[in-house]
């Protein structure tokens, strides 16, 4: 995955408002990159445009060599679904469904015949096996971030995205969640690109890039 002069702008009262300017980054593949930098400097607007949940004002993002601002929001829903593994600060579970529902929710999109059989698999890596009927307001916020974790890896995704997923949790809870962040895209071979206030979960990747007023300021390797 690359970035290519990529920027964003949008429209305030005060006219446009550049939110990140001339961003270029080259991913391989098993790569592991944490994104940081203060409150506003740009970190999950580039996370979503690196991910395809958004489209650049200008630039492009190439992934496997597809530019994502050549597809039409279907396309781009298309690549995710089958490509791309997404743990957010906010779980986002759906409250209607259980553990396993959650966790199966990608398969039954792709039209996977054997998608319980994975998906059961997935929440016994997390350990969650004994809570797959659960639903998530029968769950602590752990265990929400372990079934979201689950389901990012359910679909063998090529790219990991993660924007600050220990960000609702207390500290003891998000080391092992990091933890387990780790050691599932190791184990999985996927590459990982992170969203973090925190220097200590970024010295887990490999690489850090750190924003400031929408530009890189600085990569540390």
């Amino acid at each position: 995955m690359q970035s290519e002069h990529l920027g964003k702008q949008v429209t305030s009262p005060a006219g446009q408002l550049t939110i990140l300017n001339d961003i270029n980054i080259s991913v391989i593949r098993g790569d592991s990159l944490a994104i940081v930098g203060v409150s506003g400097s740009g970190k999950s607007t580039l996370l979503g445009l690196l991910a395809g949940l958004d489209v650049s004002t200008y630039g492009r993002v190439l992934f496997n060599g597809t530019d994502l601002n050549s597809l039409d929001e279907d396309g781009r829903a298309r690549l995710r679904n089958k490509k791309v593994g997404f743990v957010f600060q906010s779980f986002q579970l759906l409250k209607s469904l259980t553990a396993l529902e959650n966790v199966l929710l990608p398969l039954e999109l792709a039209g996977e015949r054997n998608g319980a059989d994975i998906a059961l698999n997935r929440l016994e890596e997390v350990g969650l096996k004994d809570r797959v009927h659960h639903y998530p307001n029968q769950l602590s916020g752990g265990e929400q971030q372990r079934v979201a974790i689950a389901r990012a890896f359910v679909s063998e995704p090529d790219i990991l995205f993660a924007d600050e997923p220990t960000g609702n949790l207390d500290q003891k809870t998000a080391k092992t969640i990091i933890d387990l962040i780790f050691h599932l895209n190791s184990q999985h071979g996927t590459t990982l690109i992170l969203v973090t206030h925190d220097p200590a979960i970024a010295t887990h990747c490999n690489r850090t890039l750190t924003l400031e007023g929408g530009q890189i300021v600085k990569e540390n390797t």
